[in-house]
């Protein structure tokens, strides 16, 4: 495949030239032998995108999403890889169970997928067990959705990851505080696990992290060398005072500021979306989340470039470098010659009106409906075939 006529981050032009599923050549005015050709007329192509934190529900819960579905919503989002959540049913605590999905994802092949392992045993809240057998290829454990609420098994857990060289990727709530103050809940859960990170010298992530004073604490720890790193969404980036249940919960306009603030200053390590699919009888009872994928990127570069001036090749990088590179894949999350294929060409400079009905996923919970974005996705490219075409 040849993608002609397209621009860098930088604003460079350049054509692609993509082979055997690699970028195998970058000039411009690339001639054509016979391949297939894309004109990308100018428009902006990017690495594609790689999401920390998302759910495809399988098992278990397919009426709301699974890996089909799923896969389609993150191709038309841009996105050619998705890190799963274990809240699933069963929840996912083994290799076999998550090696299944990952397994179907590829199958599919339109996104590729790392099935995170839960923390503890089926979420009870205190068998580790399972973690010493994991194989070197599940080093992601997360009890997101709840988090380790004891702090001696937290504590165990953080050695174990220290001991195996896994990453903790912590869903911070106190739920017994929560039930009343969900500030302090998260604020409280950040700091304590920040705390055993340096104790233990255990990487951890922290997942949407949504609180001034939690992205205040996480600067305070990566400045003593704490080998942590974390994600924001762009729901809590946009959102500010909005009446729409998700977990952690939308915040005031001095966390947004907050939270924009530590992007721009590097305290952020990358965007993530919690996209969370649920029917809308689940959604009218109460469940907590949004669905993220398609919206994601027309959120970030809207309100992170077009409205805060961030330069768009820092936006590439949280959303496909850094995240690569937290996750350890090697030839994904740049355009480079040797690079993995993987591609999203976006029209930067045409607005575009979410609408929910248009959307991949089997959810329709969004409150971006109607809203007016920049950067639309155009075109999805994995491993060098079209995963999604406007």
């Amino acid at each position: 495949m040849l993608i002609k006529n397209a621009k860098l981050s930088d604003g460079t032009m350049v054509d692609l030239l993509l082979q055997k599923g690699k970028i195998v050549g970058m000039l411009q005015n690339m001639p054509a032998h016979g391949e297939e050709v894309i004109d990308a007329q100018g428009r902006t192509v990017l690495p594609g995108f790689i999401d920390l934190h998302c759910h495809w529900r399988t098992p278990g819960f397919e009426y709301k999403e699974d890996v089909a579905s799923g896969s389609a919503a993150a191709a038309a989002g841009g996105y050619t890889y998705v890190t799963l959540m274990p809240n699933t049913k069963p929840v996912c605590s083994s290799a076999e169970q998550a090696h299944a999905v990952m397994q179907q994802a590829e199958e599919i092949g339109i996104c590729g997928a790392m099935q995170t392992v839960s923390i503890t045993e089926n979420f009870d809240g205190h068998t580790l067990d399972h973690l010493k057998t994991l194989p070197e290829d599940l080093r992601f454990i997360t009890e997101d959705g709840k988090g380790v609420q004891n702090n001696e098994v937290m504590a165990k857990a953080f050695a174990i990851c220290a001991q195996r060289d896994l990453v903790l990727m912590s869903h911070a709530e106190d739920m017994e505080i929560s039930k009343w103050d969900y500030r302090l809940a998260e604020n409280l859960e950040t700091v304590r696990n920040l705390h055993l990170s340096e104790y233990y010298g255990t990487r951890l992530h922290l997942c949407h992290v949504s609180t001034k004073e939690a992205v205040a604490a996480i600067a305070d720890a990566k400045r003593k060398g704490v080998p942590v790193t974390c994600e924001v969404t762009p729901h809590h980036i946009w959102f500010a005072d909005l009446d729409y249940r998700v977990n952690p919960p939308i915040r005031k306009q001095e966390d947004v500021d907050a939270l924009i603030a530590a992007i721009q200053n590097g305290t952020v390590d990358a965007i993530a979306t919690d996209h969370a699919p649920h029917s809308d009888e689940d959604k009218a009872k109460g469940a907590a989340g949004m669905i993220g994928l398609e919206t994601a990127f027309g959120v970030c570069y809207t309100k992170l470039c077009r409205e805060r001036g961030l330069d768009l090749y820092y936006l590439e990088a949280l959303m496909s470098r850094f995240p690569a590179a937290i996750l350890g894949l090697e030839g994904k999350g740049a355009i480079q010659v040797g690079a993995d294929a993987d591609l999203v060409l976006v029209d930067l400079d045409t607005p575009y009106v979410v609408d929910k009905n248009t959307m991949h996923s089997k959810s329709h919970n969004t409150p971006f409906d109607g809203v007016t974005l920049y950067g639309r996705v155009d075109l999805t490219i994995r491993g060098g075939k079209i995963t999604y075409q406007r």
